[in-house]
């Protein structure tokens, strides 16, 4: 949470947008982003605008027809969103920025234990995988993730809203073994409770999921245990007005999204360091 005292570490009032990056920010991300090809039409723009047109997208939430004119031609910035959405630089970014922030904590570099949870989504018109979450209400897709407990993102996945937690979550876990074999405790909400989701992932090695449930009796709102650590996650990303709603057509743009705002978090975190 802001305060007077912190409030000055967090203005970017001397930048053209406060989505742009500053130069130490552009520092950490840019060795993080592929080099320009050895064949083909020489690179024209610098990626650093790239960038930048890409976050004022993600922070304003607005279309990408309406992205202002100081910025490099709209098809221009697409390109290197879809190119870097395919080859999967923005998993590289954000595993390579998750060790440095845990680094900068003291932390190991690969974490043992993580917490689980989902958010629901309503989609637009954009079309698209979805489907209708009976619990929360909502018609669109679900945003899955996993995070170490600092809050730092360890594996997404998104997918239609009508997939239950416990279902969504055997891809997730499975994803998530394949790039930390030593992890295996999970801390989740009573929705994954049960045998069923063990089972299910008992091929890729042991699991331990602690299931972190309310005080029997408690009223309004309680602070959980290890749970909240998701939640907050959850709220981090919510800063990004591009994430207000599932505006895409694809799962891949969407998962894509939720990268990029955490890239921008981790790079705003390390710059301060």
């Amino acid at each position: 949470m802001w305060t007077e005292i912190t409030r000055e570490q967090y203005r970017r009032d001397g930048l053209r947008y406060a989505s742009d990056m500053t130069a130490e920010e552009w520092s950490i991300l840019d060795p993080l982003l592929p080099p320009p090809r050895r064949l083909g039409r020489p690179r024209e723009v610098g990626l650093r605008e790239v960038v930048n047109a890409i976050l004022y997208i993600l922070a304003t939430g607005c279309q990408w027809r309406a992205l202002p004119k100081d910025f490099p031609p709209r098809s221009t910035v697409q390109g290197y969103f879809y190119r870097w959405r395919d080859d999967g630089t923005w998993h590289l970014a954000v595993a390579e920025l998750v060790v440095r922030a845990r680094h900068a904590l003291g932390r190991k570099a690969a974490a043992s234990a993580g917490v689980i949870d989902s958010q629901s989504a309503s989609t637009t018109e954009s079309g698209g995988p979805r489907g209708f979450d009976a619990g929360k209400r909502v018609k669109g897709r679900k945003r899955h993730i996993v995070t170490d407990t600092e809050g730092l993102l360890l594996a997404v996945l998104v997918h239609p809203a009508n997939v239950q937690d416990v279902h969504g979550a055997v891809p997730l876990l499975r994803s998530l073994r394949r790039r930390f074999p030593k992890l295996r405790h999970i801390f989740a909400d009573r929705v994954y409770r049960g045998q069923q989701l063990l089972n299910a992932v008992a091929d890729c090695g042991p699991w331990t999921i602690e299931i972190v449930q309310r005080p029997e009796g408690t009223k309004g709102f309680q602070l959980l245990p290890r749970r909240w650590v998701v939640e907050r996650t959850f709220a981090w990303l919510g800063r990004c007005r591009r994430l207000a709603k599932d505006f895409e057509a694809t799962i891949a743009s969407a998962t894509a999204w939720l990268l990029i705002a955490h890239v921008r978090l981790l790079s705003r975190r390390l710059a301060r360091l």
